[in-house]
């Protein structure tokens, strides 16, 4: 097992040992859940929480600039909001000046951060064009600096990217830099800048990963991300590559809000939208404190949980043209009421099927 210089990866390791044990697998890796623009905001992280949620969570990507900046720490204070009670997650920020990042980190530290990572693999032309994200690919100086400058916090600092930025051959020199940074956690997304998620995320090169690390940086921990699905996709991934410690699962949430709990099962429907009735009532009081939030980003989730049962496409698009919570709310009451009396003399007014 790897010993990690940093004591909050060190735990992080420790405790995911504390999950049910696992046929051919000697250590467990943990799981974390990818940082995401606009969807894993505190909201839906105590969603995915109540769920079954990853060990490790990751804050929305947030521009280090803009967390001490007098015009934009408000949006930013939103981007960060960790709500009392909730597991605290790793601070992830972008940039490309090294002074953004010694005071972001100072300030995130101030804040009850514990852990910070810098996004270097966001594919966004916007990222791009401000020299964050996948643009540190092509700027290794400006990388070197901008992690030199969040460690003066004294907070552990990882790292996350991609194989490279046009060429998947350029992780031969990009990876072993960053190893070369003495980071606790490197998390690598198994694709290029110009794949995007277009194409399969190309675990071909994983071994190789693994073998960098080893040589290089055998105390910093390898998380891989793309493609996973789910707890068990991720452990099966593990066991085709020994030597990665961490799975990291972005999109597959989207899929199933239930990714990451230990022991998969069918789920009711009851169950399900009961999660998106917990998010409604979540972001109604994180609109009031922080609003107002524009509702239509809201509506990109409830397609996580309506669908897979009979007339799902007709609730999913009744939402999609829904206003506010409290006409969402309205629907899943008479969609309810609907299912009640089709379960209960096998009719129901909605015709079509999903």
């Amino acid at each position: 097992m790897v010993q990690v210089n940093s004591a909050y990866w060190q735990n992080v390791v420790d405790e995911a040992q504390n999950h049910p044990a696992v046929a051919g697998l000697d250590k467990l890796p943990f799981f974390s859940m990818a940082p995401m623009e606009a969807v894993t905001d505190s909201v839906f992280r105590r969603v995915v929480a109540h769920a079954g949620g990853p060990d490790v969570y990751f804050t929305e990507f947030t521009n280090a600039r803009s967390i001490t900046h007098p015009k934009a720490k408000f949006s930013a204070q939103a981007r960060l909001h960790v709500e009392d009670g909730e597991k605290m997650p790793v601070a992830q920020i972008w940039g490309n000046r090294k002074i953004d990042f010694e005071t972001a980190t100072q300030d995130l530290k101030e804040h009850g951060y514990q852990a910070i990572d810098i996004n270097m693999g966001c594919p966004s032309g916007t990222i791009i064009k401000n020299g964050g994200g996948c643009d540190m690919i092509r700027h290794f100086d400006d990388a070197a600096a901008v992690i030199e400058g969040a460690k003066t916090s004294g907070l552990p600092v990882s790292v996350k990217t991609r194989l490279g930025f046009n060429e998947l051959d350029t992780f031969e020199t990009w990876i072993p830099f960053l190893l070369k940074q003495d980071i606790p956690l490197l998390t690598v997304h198994v694709r290029s800048r110009k794949e995007m998620s277009k194409v399969p995320a190309h675990y071909e090169y994983i071994d190789r990963l693994v073998q960098l690390r080893d040589e290089i940086a055998p105390h910093t921990l390898l998380q891989i991300n793309g493609d996973i699905k789910d707890r068990n996709d991720g452990l099966e991934l593990v066991r085709q590559h020994p030597g990665v410690d961490g799975i990291m699962i972005g999109r597959g949430i989207f899929e199933n809000p239930f990714a990451f709990e230990d022991h998969p099962r069918e789920h009711t429907l009851d169950e399900t939208l009961s999660l998106l009735r917990m998010q409604l009532d979540l972001y109604d009081t994180f609109n009031a404190q922080y609003g107002p939030l524009n509702f239509k980003k809201l509506r990109r989730f409830f397609k996580i949980y309506v669908r897979h049962f009979n007339y799902a496409s007709d609730l999913r698009i009744a939402l999609m043209e829904s206003k506010d919570t409290t006409e969402a709310r309205e629907l899943l009451d008479n969609f309810e009421k609907q299912w009640a009396a089709h379960n209960a003399a096998n009719t129901i007014a909605i015709t079509q099927e999903d």
